[in-house]
Order: structure tokens, then sequence, then C-alpha cells
């Protein structure tokens, strides 16, 4: 054999055991992810499954590969330069042991986080980012709930420790001994030279020079939803992408004259005198979807009533809305957004670096009018923000966890549930009590939380309140309405009661089955409900509205009375005529804004879409080549110019 012969089959040799070995790998991890993605898509088919097309479906999977390889490449760098790295003394068997776990252990975590995201993504309605290791930072019990998760999701486990069996089974390794070092340096260093520049395009996601790296908005381009961006895109990317990133960017869409002509946060409210002096009392009810109330689900399907018999009574009773919708998919969301008129954009408010910034909610705007406060949640005191968001906004108290056990009046600890929080009922009793001591005129906010996941309720209701409709929460919903009604038959006998106005409203929605509950809007829809015992506002369900939860604080203080300047992204839904109110809100990186019939669906340049969403609850027509929506659109980008601006401005109160 010549020797040129001989230095061929050496490269060849090279080439087959070292660099078809990482592109063998990388093929296999990609497989993997590809393979989650599958797994994603039928967990929750019911999401996706009724908008499909082969198209989408298509465009989609072109999308996920662009994801996919830029988060492979993030995660087996490492083992890629362990792999190319030109150094023949790395040809052994512990350096490729080494580099064998360095390929395992990243690609394991992104498969979990794949998998895990699944589950969550019916609880959030996006991939997870960053931001939920500040989310779930102070929880004690993630790993009770993840291990309920694990025996819950039990083939999700099965199917991570087969696709990482799998990886490991198959993985190629290199060759140990190069015999030409010339060939092997050669060869390697070309390899290498080629890779980097192929990476960085892979990881960037775009060829093109004076392009930006991808972020997760770029998934919009592969689908016809928002929520469907979930399924093109992977949580490894969501995650690193998401990494040391501004959450707030300033847009410059229109200098500020122009911008505070569109839309003006500032607000005065309106002053009267028949109100002042009425107690607050604000009841968040955690996952309380509009879609679980029969009072606003009369047509929805026949023989369909609900689960909620003493808020329908409510509601028949009070001022609510056709079209009322939540701000945000958290609950970490629900708390700025109702009491300070700070909806969500991008990320939750508490969760960033603009939570430090100055802010005030109801309790700070009445605390001058002579009006005492307390938050009341079940949880840990620590939970979720929630104290610590209390304190900022103003409020005097924070009954949690903590409060409730040293009250020899109830069960303490034993009435944990194990997860979350105390159950609602004896709850909601506790906080009854705590009310009755407040000196009048007070706010008092209380936040539920037995209508969560894993949809547990205590063990002497079992019998009582069943799964209905294949949804495991609404049995959670129908304790926590049994819950609800108990408390109002506590307060009904206390003086405050016939002086005080009850807002119920939901922090977000949770599981569905009605299809109209499932579109891109309907994921948002939560009632809005607020209920005066001496009938001060007329009973009445406004279809000429609009509502969102950053109306609420606008319109209690222009129902009280009290000349408060204050910042909010919201209206006063007592003092603005229908056609003025607006709602927003954000999902997987695009904007929903609602005015009028429409909503239009913005990705931060452009309108992609828009639909009249009374018409078309499904969202399934998409009218935007029939519709001006240039107006919608000024307003639209002078809402979050005026956001971005005021989060990175430290503007959030009237100084």
């Amino acid at each position: 054999m010549t020797k040129f012969a001989q230095i061929f089959i050496d490269v060849v040799r090279i080439f087959k055991y070292n660099i078809s070995a990482a592109a063998f790998n990388m093929l296999l991890a990609f497989a993997a992810f590809m393979l989650c993605r599958a797994i994603f898509f039928l967990v929750n088919y019911s999401t996706f499954a009724p908008y499909m097309s082969w198209a989408l479906a298509g465009q989609m999977l072109r999308g996920g590969l662009v994801f996919d390889i830029s988060a492979l490449l993030y995660l087996n760098s490492l083992y890629l330069v362990m792999t190319l790295l030109p150094l023949h003394l790395k040809e052994n068997s512990a350096w490729n042991t080494a580099a064998k776990w360095c390929y395992i252990v990243p690609n394991a975590i992104g498969i979990a986080s794949n998998l895990i995201d699944a589950v969550y993504f019916q609880y959030t309605g996006r991939r997870t980012t960053v931001t939920v290791f500040n989310e779930f930072g102070n929880e004690n019990n993630l790993l009770g709930i993840f291990g309920v998760e694990m025996l819950r999701h039990w083939y999700l486990a099965v199917a991570f420790v087969a696709i990482v069996a799998l990886l490991w089974r198959l993985f190629k390794k290199p060759a140990t001994k190069p015999r030409n070092l010339v060939a092997y340096y050669v060869l390697q260093s070309v390899s290498l030279i080629v890779f980097t520049p192929l990476s960085i395009i892979g990881i960037r996601g775009s060829a093109t020079a004076g392009t930006k790296p991808i972020t997760i908005s770029n998934a919009n381009q592969y689908v016809n939803r928002a929520v469907e961006t979930s399924v093109v895109l992977n949580t490894p990317f969501s995650i690193i992408r998401t990494i040391g990133k501004k959450i707030f960017v300033t847009p410059d869409y229109m200098d500020n004259g122009e911008m505070v002509a569109a839309y003006d946060p500032r607000h005065t409210s309106v002053a009267g005198t028949a109100n002042r002096g009425k107690n607050v009392v604000i009841l968040i009810v955690e996952s309380l979807g509009k879609e679980y109330i029969g009072f606003f689900n009369k047509n929805a399907e026949k023989g369909y009533n609900g689960y909620t018999p003493f808020i329908d009574s409510i509601a028949s009773r009070s001022l609510t809305f056709s079209y009322s919708y939540a701000n945000g998919r958290k609950s970490q969301d629900a708390m700025p957004s109702i009491l300070s008129a700070i909806p969500m954009f991008v990320e939750p408010f508490f969760l960033t670096p603009a939570s430090l910034n100055d802010v005030k909610g109801l309790p700070s705007y009445l605390s001058p009018h002579g009006y005492n406060s307390a938050f009341f949640h079940g949880g840990h005191n620590i939970t979720m923000g929630f104290s610590a968001f209390a304190h900022a906004i103003g409020y005097d108290r924070y009954y949690g966890l903590d409060e409730y056990e040293q009250d020899s009046n109830y069960g303490g600890y034993d009435d944990f549930d194990g997860k979350w929080a105390i159950w609602d009922e004896p709850f909601l009793q506790f906080t009854a009590d705590r009310i009755a001591e407040m000196q009048q005129p007070f706010v008092a906010t209380v936040f539920t939380a037995t209508s969560h996941h894993p949809y547990k309720i205590p063990a002497e209701y079992e019998d009582t309140f069943k799964v209905e409709n294949g949804l495991e929460i609404s049995r959670c919903i129908r304790y926590t309405d049994h819950s609800l009604r108990r408390f109002f038959e506590k307060a009904s006998r206390e003086p405050w009661y016939a002086n005080t106005i009850f807002v119920i409203v939901a922090d977000h929605t949770n599981q569905s089955r009605l299809p109209q509950y499932k579109s891109d809007l309907g994921v948002f829809s939560v009632p809005i409900i607020f209920y005066t015992p001496d009938g001060s506002l007329q009973p009445q369900v406004r279809n000429d509205a609009i509502a969102q939860q950053t109306d609420i604080t606008p319109t209690l203080l222009g129902y009280l009375g009290y000349e408060v300047q204050y910042i909010g992204f919201g209206c006063d839904l007592l003092h603005t005529d229908g056609n003025g109110t607006w709602a927003v809100n954000y999902n997987n990186g695009i904007y929903q804004f609602l005015q009028g019939d429409y909503m239009i669906q913005f990705d931060g340049q452009r309108v992609i879409a828009v639909y009249d969403f009374k018409s078309d609850p499904l969202l399934a027509h998409n009218i935007i080549a029939n519709i001006d929506a240039a107006p919608m659109e000024h307003s639209l980008k002078a809402i979050i110019q005026q956001y971005m601006q005021r989060m990175n401005g430290n503007e959030l109160v009237i100084r």
C-alpha cells in the first residue's frame, strides 16, 4: 500500500471514529428533543389539535429545528470542544468517559425540563423562562409537589428514563489511538475551524449578517396562535436565552409628546362623597376561570351549569362584565394587576429588578383617608413573594400560615393542605374573624389557594365534591365556592358587612374544556364582580365595556370618591364610557389588545392578526386584511412604551 493510500485510510478512519461520532451523537440528541416535542404536544393535545393542520405542523417542525439546534449547541458546547479539540493526548478512555458524561448530563437536564414543561405549560400557557428560579426560590415544598407530579404523570418519568438510557446506550465514542498524527491534527483542526462559525450560526439561528440572535418571540413566525409557540420552542432555549437579559426594553415607537397624547397612565380619581368611608374586601380566588361559573355560561352548552352555585347567586346581584380578562397567566401577575393597576408584560413584575421601584397600590392610596389594611394568604409567609409585595404597596398587616397557626381557635398546621396553604374553608373563616377586629374603614384582601394543582380537597369532602366533566379542578372549585358561601354567611352577621364593597376576581385561569376558553383570548377570561350588599351599585351585566384586572383599583377609587392621583394602566369602569375601555395582556411574545369589537395581536413590531372577538370567540378568522388596525396599534404602542419607560425609569408613582 502506498504512503498516500495509507494517509487517506487514516483520514477516513479519523473522520469515521471522531468527527462522525460527534455528528451522530448530536443527531441523537436532536432526535431526543424532537421526541420531547411530540410528547409535549400529545400531553397538551386538546390545546393544539383543534387548530392543527399539516401545513401548520410543517411550519412548527421547521421552527422547532431552528430552536433545537440553538439549544443543543448551547448544551453540548463542552462536549463538542472536548471531542473536536486537536490534541491527540486526549484520545484515551478516561477522556472519552468524561466527554460522554459532558454529553449525557446537559442533555438529560434539557430532556427533563422539556418533559416537566409538558405539565407546567398547562398552568402558564408558555415555556418556562429563567424567572422560574425566582418564582419558586422561597418555596420549601417543591420536592413534595415534584414527587406527586411524578406519580400523576408517571409516563413522563418513564419517557425520561427511556430517552436518557437510549442516549447512553447509543452514544458513539471516538477512536482512542490515532495512527497518523499529521492526518489527525489536520483533520481535527479543520473540523474545529469549520465547526466554530457553523455553531455561531446555529446558536444565533441565522447566517444573515446584521441580524440579531433569535429570541423567544421569533417562534411566532412559525405559528398561527401565540400559544402554539410553546410547541416550536424548547425549554432549555427559553431558559438560556433569558439569563441575564434586560427584561424591560423601552421601544422607540414615538416621541414622548406623541406617546402621552396617545396614552397617559396618570389619573386622578373622580371625587364624590356618597361612598366615602366604605370598606373594601377583595377576594382573589385561585384559578377561578370564567368557564367554571354558570352565571357567565348560560348558553355555553346545553345542561352546563358550572361549579359555583354561590358565586352565581352573588353575580346575579352584582355589577359584572360579559368581557372581562386577566392581565397574566400566573398568580404573581395578579397582585400587581389587581392592586396596583400594573399589568404583566414579558415577565411577572415582582420577579424582575423593577420590583425594587417605588410602587403604590390601593392600600397606600387609601391610607391618607383613614383606611386600615390587611392582606391574607394561607401559605407560608414568604411564599411567591406575596408578603413582600403587600408590604411594598402599603398593607399594614399580613396574615399567613404563621398567624393562622398562632390562633388557638383553629387547627393550625393540621389544616395545611400538604403542598401550598391552609384549606380555603378554615382560612376564610379565620379571615372573617380578623376582619371583624379591624377598625373601619378598611381594605382587606384575601388570596385563596385550594383551587390549585394538585387538585386536592379536605378528606371530609371527598364524597361531597366529585370531579365533573373530566376536569380535576372542578371539585376544588366546588369546595372553594362552598368556602366562600360560609365566609359570606359569617361576614353578613358583622356590622361592617353592609358598609362594604366586595370584589371577586380570579388570579388566572386553569384547566379548560369548553373550546372558547382555550383560545388565545379565552385563556385570560376571568370574572370581575363588584358586589355591594346595600345595593349602591346597580346589579347589571355590562356588555358595552371591556374589563380587566388593572381596572379594579381605578374603579374602586372612583367608587369611593376620594380624589387620588395615581399611575395605573387601567380604567375607572364606573366613569368611563364603554368605548373607552380596553384590555391588554401578553402571551408568548405577543401583546393582545382589545378595544370595541376587535382584538389585535402585536409582536412588538407589527400587527400580525385582527379578530372580531365578540362574534368569533374561537378566534378562527384573522380579518387583518379587512380592518384598519392602525389606530389600535398606535394606542397599544403608546401603552407599551409608557410601561417600559416607567419600569426602567422608576416612574410608577406620581411624585
